[in-house]
């Protein structure tokens, strides 16, 4: 469904260049993106903080942020689409930069959380409207190219959040991983106010209260049962207990959102085969991501015993292959669409995964075992993250930019917060074996040939060429 242009209208303002309106949506997505990863580095520093609390305690530092970032997302596009993308990214932007000087000046584990949920607010607010600013501000043949390289920023921003991670709390402690987003974020926002046009399809947003809350319930319990495996197992009525309330939940969540005039998430978007395979894949692919980078630094940390900035530049080159790959991937994505990179980049991720099964052992070898396995999972994360964006979006109308990428982005996250549950239950106690690694890495090549088979109905080749 399309929004007419007697609805659909763009805000009169100082005009800004496209590049301008990147500039200032891809500052902030950085921060959003590198907040989701940049904990990694610093779990060991939160037990050191918080020696009262374990684990599986501290995962919710992680997961509290994606479980309410995920759920929230969807209904946040649909506000930035009826009430100004602008208007809603500054918000936005506002509350998470707020609720990021919490995070630092946090005295408890709870307090911590607290203020982890409040940013996961303001981050599902300038997700979807930074990338609906992106694709308003770009025409049409040029937005595969905007789309990767906006996919490109988040997927390094996300790559290298460990890595600056373990710099920022090795030098500085882990409330610096928070303060850090505040001079970066005011100057997006004070940039925002100047350089971003304000577009709105009118009309009213209803945000959709139970269907977020089941959407929550659903997610969460999924992942507390998976993180209580390790301490209880997997046949504990405890696991179980929360893994049934988890399906049931999700089941609940589908059925309201049939039957609801609108809907936390609007399920004719799944209508398109296309759209339906990428969330999918994008939900596996998004798990493998998190146990990757959550466990190179588990892994070693553990077992080469390297100490936090050791690991921090240990993971480092992966990333910087990120923005070089993504941008070539988006100029061939723009001529014969997203599947060739997709199912290409999701058999490298495997390759990575197999080789870090085989080659990463006991004995500390960087260049020989570490090193290549590394830049393999570097390339493929350039080649698929920004891919998967770009696909979802390809072919929605303008209106549905803001609900269509956030649905996206949404899935991905829920991904994340099973990645870090499952990296948790199987290598996050205090002495984690080489085995389990092997069985972490097992885990990595099923998902990523499972995201390539996904990938294979992809079709978004261009359907005709500009005369």
């Amino acid at each position: 469904m399309s929004v007419s242009g007697a609805t659909a209208n763009a805000v009169p303002g100082q005009a800004s260049t496209p590049w301008a309106v990147f500039g200032v949506a891809s500052m902030a997505v950085f921060l959003v993106s590198i907040d989701t990863t940049v904990l990694f580095a610093a779990f060991g520093a939160l037990r050191a903080g918080f020696p009262g609390s374990d684990a599986t305690d501290l995962s919710w530092v992680l997961n509290a942020y994606t479980v309410v970032y995920a759920a929230l997302l969807v209904p946040a596009g649909r506000l930035a689409d009826v009430h100004g993308r602008k208007r809603v990214f500054q918000i936005g932007l506002t509350l998470f930069l707020l609720a990021s000087a919490a995070c630092g000046a946090a005295p408890t584990v709870g307090a911590l959380v607290a203020a982890r949920v409040l940013q996961a607010v303001g981050a599902a607010l300038l997700t979807p409207s930074s990338l609906a600013l992106v694709l308003g501000a770009f025409p049409l043949d040029k937005r595969a190219v905007a789309v990767s390289l906006w996919g490109a920023v988040g997927g390094l921003a996300a790559a290298l959040g460990p890595s600056v991670g373990a710099g920022v709390v090795d030098a500085l402690g882990w409330r610096w991983a928070f303060f850090l987003n505040l001079p970066i974020g005011a100057i997006a926002l004070w940039r925002g106010r100047s350089r971003l046009t304000e577009w709105r399809s009118g009309g009213r947003a209803k945000v959709d209260l139970p269907g977020v809350a089941l959407l929550i319930a659903a997610v969460g319990a999924l992942a507390f049962g998976i993180v209580q495996t390790e301490a209880l197992g997997w046949r504990s009525p405890v696991v179980l207990g929360a893994i049934a309330m988890g399906a049931a939940a999700m089941v609940a969540f589908v059925a309201w959102a049939r039957h609801t005039a609108e809907p936390a998430v609007d399920l004719s978007l799944f209508a398109d085969r296309t759209y339906r395979d990428v969330n999918l894949a994008t939900l596996a692919f998004g798990t493998a991501f998190a146990m990757m980078f959550f466990g190179f630094f588990f892994f070693t940390m553990q077992v080469w015993h390297y100490s936090l900035p050791q690991a921090g530049l240990a993971v480092t080159p992966g990333p910087l292959l990120v923005v070089p790959v993504a941008v070539l991937s988006g100029r061939l994505a723009g001529r014969v669409g997203h599947r060739p990179l997709l199912v290409a980049g999701s058999l490298v991720y495997a390759a990575s995964g197999l080789w870090f099964y085989l080659r990463a052992g006991p004995v500390p070898d960087y260049l020989g075992a570490w090193l290549p396995g590394l830049l393999l999972s570097g390339t493929a994360v350039g080649m698929v993250l920004p891919s998967l964006s770009g696909a979802a979006v390809a072919r929605l109308a303008p209106a549905r930019f803001g609900i269509g990428s956030a649905v996206n982005q949404a899935i991905r996250q829920i991904g994340g917060v099973l990645g870090v549950a499952a990296t948790v239950a199987l290598v996050g106690h205090t002495n984690p074996q080489l085995a389990d690694f092997r069985q972490l890495y097992a885990t990595l090549v099923a998902l990523a040939l499972l995201t390539a088979m996904l990938c294979v109905r992809v079709d978004t080749r261009p359907l005709q060429r500009a005369g």
